[in-house]
């Protein structure tokens, strides 16, 4: 009897410890892009292993516990660190930084966030990932001072060899000490704990993780995210998009168009309109979430049904379409992208400089208001918004400069900024991708003669809110003298 006594007390002993396994660890989101953009899986953290003061733990059986208020900076740690500004928000944990050190490409540093996992914001859209973007961008937006820190007494690229894992330190106007962001977004319970147990930081993410768990915050919750949209998606034309587009932010779209260019994980799609006898545009950005399968439909020259969900790329300051799949084991599925038909080509349709830069276009839409009324008013938009990412064609123009990117990330090193004059005297850029010839070699700014008039095909496009033309290849240029 004391030998089947100990064993049941051994079982119930081994339960107990199985459900606070089960308790403290999280499914991880999964990961990402970009352009692009996550790493690691979510660990399992017992709660067993919190050792807190008796003020904490008093604190804590009240509800909550600002661990992360009690982690300071220290600046004479020996870790890699520096002071930074941002230079672009991506998601919740990854933020890339301008940073006054040689060893970083073009100034840049693209900072994977350590110890954290926030759910997807880009290429895929996932419940409290748009929550966790925004609480990073506007915590960062308030700083009057950064600082990344590594781990270690060396900067370390995550596995993409692309980013590198660092702590984010900020302070605002009335801080007088540096706060751990990092720290905080697992605090808000706005990202699963990746790796944590590994770093200088370990004992707090613990304690951190295990109160967001156990007050049920966010990501360790079964509400559903008010920001998230739950629905199916809406069939539409690509004109009742783009002319409605800010109304259907955020939300699950769907409709057809045929495929003109694939570049850099993304698809850019046109479909023309009897009514206005425009060719409407727009970007889908499908980062490495489609796999082989799914990538072959949205080869050039296809016609395709695009399900996916309607974002603000912020970093090109223009809408696209995210988070789109392809289920290759359930081609039906109602929320795959398709294949319609194939041998199609993009319009390319000629436009002047003028036009693509200042015309407007007067289009009549339905308008519902806030008690589901509806009625028609007639709306002006910009030409070049309209196109946006459609095909367009620019002819007789007069190259005037050309700016070689040279302090960007490596994908755009050596990319063209082409200005041209159009006869009537409006200036106009071609944006060019990185440039090859036949043999590999990219094609500098030497091959474009300054004075040279050229025609040139691309997709329309826009930087700092001024229309402009991207040109995917050499051959989309041609010289006329």
């Amino acid at each position: 009897m004391k030998f089947l006594s100990k064993i049941t007390v051994l079982l119930l002993a081994l339960t107990m410890i199985a459900g606070c396994f089960a308790a403290c660890g999280v499914a991880n989101a999964p990961g990402t892009e970009t352009g692009t953009q996550q790493e690691s899986s979510a660990e399992s953290v017992p709660s067993g292993t919190q050792a807190g003061t008796e003020a904490e733990t008093k604190a804590e059986a009240s509800g909550f516990v600002d661990y992360a208020s009690t982690v300071k900076f220290d600046p004479n740690s020996g870790r890699a660190s520096a002071e930074v500004t941002v230079k672009t928000f991506v998601d919740g944990d990854t933020t890339h930084f301008n940073i006054n050190d040689p060893s970083f490409q073009g100034g840049v540093l693209k900072a994977r966030y350590l110890g954290v996992n926030t759910p997807e914001s880009t290429g895929q859209i996932e419940p409290w990932g748009k929550k966790a973007s925004n609480f990073t961008k506007e915590t960062l937006k308030e700083a009057t001072s950064i600082i990344v820190e590594s781990d270690s007494t060396t900067w370390n690229p995550d596995s993409t060899g692309d980013r590198y894992l660092v702590w984010v330190w900020y302070k605002t106007a009335s801080d007088t000490d540096y706060h751990c962001l990092n720290l905080e977004i697992l605090q808000q319970g706005l990202a699963v704990a990746s790796k944590s147990s590994d770093t200088v930081y370990a004992d707090i993410c613990v304690k951190i993780l295990n109160q967001a768990v156990n007050n049920k915050l966010h990501v360790h919750s079964k509400e559903k995210d008010p920001d998230f949209y739950y629905g199916n998606a809406m069939p539409m034309t690509l004109k009742e998009l783009k002319t409605n587009i800010e109304s259907y932010r955020d939300k699950t779209v769907s409709f057809e168009g045929v495929v003109i260019r694939n570049s850099g994980q993304t698809a850019y799609i046109e479909e023309y309109d009897d009514e206005t006898g425009l060719y409407f545009g727009i970007q889908v950005y499908y980062g490495y979430n489609l796999g082989s399968h799914g990538e072959a439909i949205l080869t050039v020259g296809n016609r395709v049904l695009i399900v996916g969900s309607v974002q603000y790329y912020e970093t090109g300051g223009t809408y696209q379409i995210s988070d789109i799949s392809y289920r290759a084991m359930k081609p039906d599925d109602p929320d795959n992208i398709q294949k319609i038909s194939d041998g199609h080509t993009g319009a390319y349709t000629e436009v002047s400089a003028k036009d693509l830069l200042t015309k407007k276009i007067d289009i009549e839409i339905t308008e519902t208001d806030d008690d589901g009324n509806e009625s028609l008013i007639t709306k002006s938009y910009d030409y070049g918004f309209l196109t946006m990412h459609g095909s367009a064609s620019l002819k007789d123009l007069v190259i005037k400069s050309i700016y070689t990117t040279q302090n960007e990330d490596s994908s755009n090193f050596g990319a063209l900024s082409i200005t041209c004059e159009a006869r009537d005297g409006t200036e106009i850029v071609l944006r060019t991708i990185v440039l090859k010839d036949a043999d590999g070699k990219t094609i500098t700014a030497s091959a474009f003669p300054i004075g040279s008039i050229i025609d040139a095909k691309g997709v329309v496009d826009v930087f700092n809110g001024v229309y402009q033309l991207k040109v995917f290849s050499a051959n989309d240029i041609t010289f006329r003298n």
